[in-house]
């Protein structure tokens, strides 16, 4: 792969890929955080580490010499995290007949 070629896929994971996969971890966390005492725990958490989490995946991305590695781990948390909000948004309540037992 030219360098050139390299240089762009580089910003493009640091850039625009950074910040879709810090707000999809954001999302998928609130689904598996305790809630807490107050039952809000969960949500705010993830609202505070987003700028924590772009920053690690912004970094990762500018400064580990091999791009596979990068994405492999940007890709990882957008599926696993995705994964999680699709399993959310998919869940199907269950008929009355069914939850009485």
């Amino acid at each position: 792969m030219s360098p050139r070629r390299r240089k762009w896929i580089r910003i493009g994971l640091a850039g625009p890929g950074a910040a879709i996969v810090a707000l999809v971890v954001m999302a998928g966390m609130a689904l598996w955080l305790p809630g807490g005492a107050a039952g809000i725990d969960n949500l705010v958490l993830p609202l505070v580490l987003v700028p924590l989490i772009w920053a690690a995946l912004f970094f990762h991305a500018c400064l580990d010499r091999r791009l596979g590695r990068v994405a492999l781990v940007a890709f990882g948390l957008f599926a696993v995290h995705g994964g999680l909000v699709a399993d959310k948004f998919l869940d199907r309540p269950q008929p009355a007949a069914e939850a009485r037992k």
